[in-house]
């Protein structure tokens, strides 16, 4: 089996995604900024959702993930190419490598701009926490773990309820949403509490090194 058909079989995942060809350059800068934004990742054009090749021509597409990365980026997005022939017909492989500029932002047909993250085989919208997240990652001095008040009500109440989401939280601790987020970002950078994406939205629950910070 050759290279590429043995991408293909592994169907689309967290770090893959088919594409059978760009038609809407602005859709797929959400791919190319989910990928950046989190491990990285390689979008394979010629391909249907259920695998079969259908082939595309090399050259128009580059252009469209051009000026997807360029255009509709923010900041643009570095992306390497690779063709591909399988059964006669041409895939064009996009990687894309984890960025460490990250949070990267797409615009939509509205003129808005949005950071989205991989998750699974889905792309994502960031949510409040996941951009401070970034951000605190991204800062030269990050942000000091607090064991006070806040802290303690917030592990009594996880601790009771084993896994939250960001409302329920913010119902809970009787706070506003830019508050809750920053104390919820720092205590995930510092790995005190984690957080789980479902289909039904994004959950917070204790994480492993609490018991080294308390």
């Amino acid at each position: 089996m050759s290279y590429v058909l043995q991408m293909i079989a592994e169907g689309e995942h967290l770090h893959q995604d088919f594409k059978m060809r760009v038609e809407d350059a602005r859709k797929i800068a959400r791919t190319l900024v989910a990928f950046a934004n989190t491990e990285g990742g390689r979008l394979l054009i010629g391909v249907k959702d259920n695998g079969s090749i259908s082939g595309i021509q090399p050259e128009e597409e580059y252009h469209m993930i051009e000026g997807a990365a360029e255009l509709y980026c923010k900041p643009a997005i570095g992306f390497k190419t690779q063709v591909w022939k399988a059964n006669n017909r041409s895939v064009l492989e996009v990687v894309v490598e984890p960025s460490k500029a990250r949070p990267h932002y797409c615009t939509d047909e509205t003129g808005e701009w949005y950071a989205y993250q991989r998750v699974e085989d889905r792309n994502v919208r960031a949510n409040g926490v996941v951009l401070k997240v970034w951000q605190h990652e991204q800062s030269a001095k990050p942000a000091d773990f607090k064991y006070n008040g806040r802290t303690r009500r917030l592990f009594g109440l996880l601790q009771k309820h084993g896994r939250l989401s960001f409302k329920s939280i913010s119902k809970l601790m009787r706070s506003g949403r830019a508050s809750t987020e920053e104390l919820l970002a720092q205590l995930v950078v510092w790995e005190v509490i984690g957080m789980e994406f479902t289909d039904t939205g994004c959950f917070f629950f204790l994480g492993d090194g609490m018991d080294e910070h308390v």
